[in-house]
């Protein structure tokens, strides 16, 4: 047992005292026709519960993640062990994981696919006793110094070839541990400087790189959803996946629309200057929602800080959007999160679970109240009203000419639009729905 002071987590409600207890988050509990449990499909990501010891760049590790012993591939399978028990501790049902975090890298190409196989294997039973799923997997492409130049974009071919040999066992790994999505993050896919970078080059070659490797996960069975994770920048001082719209931008102009979508990071958001909410908003309305790195930043930190989440309005409207896109089919909530440098226990890995989860499931409860209550949306509704009948028909039916608008617009003379957009008294509705 690794983790023996935690128990296993249960649901007390809301009064309950207990700081290892769910107060919000009841798995079984049935809202708007689903279980919790299937309405969040929370995951545990391997590389920051797992992995990550606390290092930052000024300090070493702070937390021992070698799970006892100092041999590389025992403590990868120590690792496993200790990860399942983790999630049956906590309810958390799925897990995702980067290639590098689930067996250490071998001197070679061939030596490393070796260690994944061998590891997979042992994940695979473990997943068989436990019933735990995986909800993605993907390949680090941006670790090694072979990367320092990017994957997909790299300057040199070699590097290019490797990743996507990479990427093509990654695949072939998710589709073994019967994963339902696979995410490709841009990691260091972006430039510092255009007076070295061919910039139309390497979005050719990053596009390519998704083409090839996308289309060989289909033909050996892969049936879930390929993700692209948006990120404006960090370790790049420019990303090519800056935000959503500029993913789906990129996406429409390769022809890979029909095949991928957006994996939306909270924190990745508001380093690109958006709300979470916008991100999910511009990936719902261009039919690319998928799925969603659960975590949030630090406002007066300009960096990816990657906390659990405790804000019950980024929640609450998180959900919302997921609600309104039809909820998840392959994608989930994955804690893309990890504790505090000083949060350095086992006890605190339980902690920032049992707070992100219940923030969740206080969001989605809060989601379905506004919903119910219809004061938010009768109000969209309403203020779109013009747009139903008449010219606005017209318009909304894609019917009206340019010639018939401008007769229409000369009939009128002046236009005065004086309606209020009433946000405070919207905002107010927000509050005291998920307050009262």
């Amino acid at each position: 047992m690794y983790y023996p002071n935690i128990p296993a987590i249960k649901y007390e409600g809301r009064d309950t005292t207990n700081p290892l207890a769910f107060r919000w988050y009841n798995p079984d509990e049935v809202i708007g026709g689903k279980t919790m449990r299937e309405q969040l499909k929370f995951a545990l990501a391997y590389w920051h519960t797992m992995c990550a010891e606390g290092t930052d760049m000024f300090g070493v590790g702070t937390m021992d993640k070698s799970y006892g012993t100092t041999d590389p591939m025992q403590s990868a399978k120590n690792k496993a062990e200790a990860a399942f028990e983790l999630m049956e501790k906590l309810s958390v049902d799925y897990f995702c994981f980067h290639d590098r975090d689930i067996a250490p890298e071998g001197a070679t190409l061939t030596e490393s696919n070796e260690r994944l196989d061998e590891i997979t294997d042992l994940i695979a039973d473990l997943m068989k006793k436990t019933g735990k799923k995986c909800l993605w997997g993907t390949a680090n492409c941006f670790n090694n110094p072979r990367y320092m130049h990017g994957a997909g974009t790299a300057p040199n071919a070699d590097v290019f070839a490797y990743a996507a040999a990479q990427i093509k066992k990654a695949i072939e790994l998710t589709v073994k541990l019967g994963g339902s999505g696979y995410v490709y993050w841009g990691g260091r896919e972006g430039y510092e400087t255009l007076l070295n970078t061919d910039m139309g080059r390497e979005l050719d070659n990053m596009a390519y790189l998704l083409k090839i490797t996308s289309e060989y996960g289909r033909k050996i069975g892969f049936t879930g959803d390929y993700y692209i994770e948006p990120k404006p920048k960090e370790p790049t001082k420019h990303q090519y996946d800056f935000d959503a719209a500029t993913v789906c931008g990129f996406l429409n102009k390769y022809g890979l629309a029909k095949d991928f979508r957006l994996n939306i990071e909270a924190n990745h958001a508001t380093l690109a200057g958006h709300t979470f909410q916008h991100e999910l908003n511009v990936a719902r309305v261009n039919g690319a929602f998928g799925s969603i790195d659960a975590n949030q930043g630090d406002m007066l930190l300009g960096w990816d800080t990657d906390q659990f989440p405790t804000n019950l309005y980024d929640t609450t409207l998180c959900m919302l959007e997921v609600i309104r896109a039809g909820g998840f089919t392959n994608g989930g909530l994955n804690f893309d999160a990890k504790t505090r440098r000083g949060s350095n226990t086992p006890e605190d890995i339980a902690h920032a679970f049992i707070a992100g989860m219940d923030s969740f499931a206080y969001g989605l409860r809060m989601a379905y109240k506004l919903i119910d209550d219809g004061r938010l949306d009768a109000f969209v509704a309403n203020r779109y009203a013009s747009y139903g009948d008449g010219i606005g028909k017209k318009i909304t039916d894609k019917t009206a000419t340019i010639e018939e608008l401008e007769a229409y617009a000369l009939a009128m003379g002046d236009v005065k639009n004086n309606i209020s957009g009433r946000q405070e008294y919207l905002e107010n509705i927000l509050n005291a729905v998920m307050f009262q």
